[in-house]
């Protein structure tokens, strides 16, 4: 299964996060699961995938050739796939894979997830989109997609693919379901 992880290219100012992250690294590579990232060796970007790599998984990364130019792309993956934009980089990740989570992370991280959203909730993806919810980050995502349905831009039956996970666990939890 080739999980996709879209996720920081800092380590943020708590360390639960480089935790949780080397958590869920681990969890990939001792299942036999494949990584797709965004291919940066900075941040929590570099922290999954040598996690990943130092536990014998297998790691492809999609890396826009702007960032390869700022000398930022991880050059000891599995795969390595450069691409001309960040809109082809968002195209391949997405066309990889099988699960998306989004860990916290800034504004790229909401860019690529969103575009997931989007595409679960037009009935494009039928894959899982989980926000991985840690420390509450995505609490507000949380309501504002309530908020959405509430308003009535939306409904549950379009949101239906999506979900928040708070640890490893769940996250499990809501990939199982999703094979059965």
């Amino acid at each position: 299964m080739n999980v996709t992880v879209y996720l920081g290219a800092h380590e943020g100012n708590n360390p639960v996060y480089k935790q949780a992250v080397v958590e869920l690294a681990i969890w990939i590579a001792e299942n036999g699961h494949r990584l797709v990232y965004g291919g940066s060796d900075e941040g929590l970007m570099a922290v999954v995938a040598d996690t990943v790599l130092e536990h014998g998984g297998e790691v492809t990364g999609i890396e826009a050739q702007m960032f390869v130019d700022k000398g930022v792309a991880h050059k000891n993956l599995t795969q390595l796939t450069i691409v001309p934009n960040i809109t082809e980089r968002r195209t391949r990740m997405i066309e990889l894979g099988d699960v998306f989570i989004a860990f916290p992370g800034g504004t790229g991280t909401l860019e690529e997830i969103s575009e997931v959203v989007s595409k679960v909730c037009l009935d494009q993806l039928t894959q899982p989109c989980i926000f991985y919810n840690l420390n509450g980050f995505y609490d507000d995502m949380k309501a504002l997609l309530q908020r959405m349905i509430d308003d009535g831009f939306s409904t549950g039956e379009r949101q239906h693919g999506i979900y928040f996970a708070s640890n490893l666990a769940e996250i499990e939890h809501i990939i199982a379901m999703h094979k059965a």
